[in-house]
């Protein structure tokens, strides 16, 4: 598991910064729009918010590590 989170991490850090910052927007669209499913009915897996949050953490890092770079 930790491995396959290594390699995911390893393919952000090799991706530019605007597909880095338009992936963070599909994600923030994706947590908005899970949240409102979860406010209105439960959801059947309720950590697939914690992961999306934690990717968009990550994903943000890896956008201030590309700009403090430049």
């Amino acid at each position: 598991m930790a491995e396959k989170k290594k390699m995911l991490t390893q393919n952000k850090i090799d991706l530019a910064s605007t597909e880095l910052v338009t992936e963070l927007r599909q994600a923030l669209e994706k947590r908005a729009k899970l949240e409102f499913q979860h406010q209105v009915a439960p959801l059947k897996n309720p950590l697939e918010l914690r992961h999306l949050r934690r990717e968009i953490a990550r994903l943000k890092t890896h956008i201030r590590m590309k700009e403090a770079v430049k």
